[in-house]
């Protein structure tokens, strides 16, 4: 008896359907066909104790298990499920008239419970555009399918529980349900980091601000303890809150990397803040692998990467970063497979100034000879440094800044002028698809929104001259510029609006250790 059901594959962050044929005919074999890995060849031992241990059995004659479309390569063990009630339906030891409606998927424990998966929100999304009536997964992964609205979601604990629900006790499933916009707002709550807790540095907020108001790359350069790492953190928690449309996208991604279910529901609600050590190596940053998973930087998409002690994460690690920053998309390609990540991250860096770190402090005196300096600060490229839009030297925090009692304007205060900024950018580029920041204007919208007059024309020129600014640069000041003119409510870029941009370019490699 030939019978057919239903999973998904995903590649990239999206899925691709999998029909399992299973057919059982006279004669003593298992045979599993369809370019499958070695987890789902194993199926078999896992299926055969689960069955044992449930009351079932495998039945004794040939069983041939075909995964469709057979060109595709398919990974992982969350195939077991789908094959099991394959398996028993076509040996008759249940009939399931119902089961073609439903796509099935989860690993099989030898006990007959069952393991949740990865990539659960693409593979309810990609089901409900296929008509699938429902979806059955582990009850690990229930919560993050349920947000797809329009699709039956049942929570599974049980190969036993999945075989009664066909059979006709509806409650042995538990159906999930969620209303996702009330959800996702009561869960927009405060990050732990606000800079009502900094003392001093109103420069580095401020340059904080410009770059969260545009979605500007930034690397903070200053000696130990001058607060670089603190006031990253912190960044979050003046940016805008996630829509709902970036909430689905960014679970997406940490679907498909398995970095989903903490907490009491699936959905991201705070933007990603990611902070890899520096020995991470350039396919767990990009991602790919033999099994292609998502990178820092896409699990990061939408939020913040931030990498601190920037010059001592390895220069291939760095150099990859390049296309990503331009493109906002990683695409990794291999002998047998290309995939496609969103890579849409706001860089935040931090360094020291030198290796002993008290090139020009005010106060302590540097040991390190211009040479070594120089040497230091090579370890990232130029062109690494033109994709970062400001760059803003930390200056170490007084005593009396220090021991002052007097709070600091708090994060919910500054996030409010950002969301401001952001929303005139919203309507500016309300009919420009991928650019919904200063920070992601291309050549046509630097055209159109960022014209100098006179004065500003002559600053950006003498200040090119002066520096050495590459055309990149150029086009970072403009960006910059108009983020600071939306941030005083300007629809032209003044001359001071040019000034303020131009200072954040002051750190260039020419520039730096004179």
């Amino acid at each position: 008896m030939l019978i057919k059901t239903f999973g998904y594959t995903v590649q990239g962050i999206s899925a691709t359907q999998v029909t399992v044929e299973v057919n059982v005919t006279q004669g003593i074999n298992f045979y599993l066909v369809g370019l499958a890995d070695s987890a789902i060849k194993e199926s078999q031992q896992r299926i055969n104790a689960a069955l044992r241990n449930t009351g079932f059995k495998m039945p004794g004659k040939q069983i041939t298990v075909n995964m469709a479309p057979a060109d595709i390569r398919k990974e992982g063990s969350a195939y077991d499920l789908t094959i099991a009630l394959g398996i028993l339906s076509a040996s008759e030891q249940i009939m399931v008239e119902r089961m073609q409606e439903y796509v099935i998927m989860g690993e099989l424990a030898l006990d007959g419970d069952i393991r949740p998966l990865r990539g659960a929100l693409p593979i309810a999304v990609k089901a409900k555009q296929d008509g699938f009536k429902g979806i059955i997964l582990p009850e690990q992964n229930a919560l993050e399918a349920a947000m797809v609205e329009g699709l039956d979601v049942y929570a599974a604990k049980n190969i036993s529980d999945v075989i009664a629900f066909f059979g006709g006790n509806e409650s042995a499933l538990k159906k999930m349900e969620m209303n996702i916009n009330d959800t996702f707002l009561s869960e927009l709550t405060n990050t732990d980091f606000d800079f009502a807790d900094v003392k001093g540095q109103e420069s580095i907020k401020r340059s904080m601000e410009i770059a969260a108001a545009g979605g500007h790359n930034l690397i903070l350069i200053g000696p130990p303890g001058a607060g670089k790492t603190m006031l990253s953190k912190r960044l979050p928690s003046i940016l805008p809150p996630l829509t709902l449309d970036e909430a689905l996208e960014s679970t997406k991604i940490h679907s498909v990397a398995g970095k989903t279910g903490k907490g009491h529901i699936g959905l991201l609600t705070q933007r990603p803040f990611r902070n890899p050590h520096h020995t991470i190596s350039d396919v767990a940053l990009v991602g790919g692998g033999n099994n292609p998973q998502p990178g820092e930087i896409s699990l990061a998409h939408n939020g913040v990467l931030f990498l601190d002690e920037l010059p001592e994460f390895k220069r291939t690690v760095l150099e990859v970063m390049r296309q990503p920053l331009e493109d906002r998309v990683v695409s990794i390609s291999r002998a047998k497979f290309s995939v496609e990540y969103p890579a849409s991250f706001m860089l935040v860096a931090s360094m020291n100034p030198c290796p002993c770190g008290f090139y020009n402090h005010p106060e302590k005196e540097c040991v390190c000879s211009s040479g070594v300096v120089q040497k230091y600060l090579n370890r990232i490229s130029g062109p690494l440094l033109d994709r970062i839009d400001l760059h803003v030297e930390v200056t170490p925090v007084s005593f009396g800044e220090l021991s002052n009692k007097q709070t600091s304007e708090s994060s919910a205060s500054i996030r409010k002028r950002v969301i401001k900024a952001r929303t005139i950018q919203t309507h500016r580029f309300n009919t420009k698809e991928g650019v919904y920041c200063n920070a992601q204007m291309r050549t046509k919208e630097l055209k159109l929104y960022c014209d100098l007059n006179e004065a500003g024309n002559a600053l950006l020129k003498n200040a090119m001259d002066r520096l050495g600014l590459s055309a990149r640069a150029y086009d970072r000041i403009l960006k910059v510029g108009r983020t600071i003119a939306d941030m005083d409510g300007s629809e032209n870029i003044e001359a001071q609006h040019i000034a303020e941009a131009i200072q954040f370019r002051s750190l260039d490699r020419e520039n730096w250790a004179a």
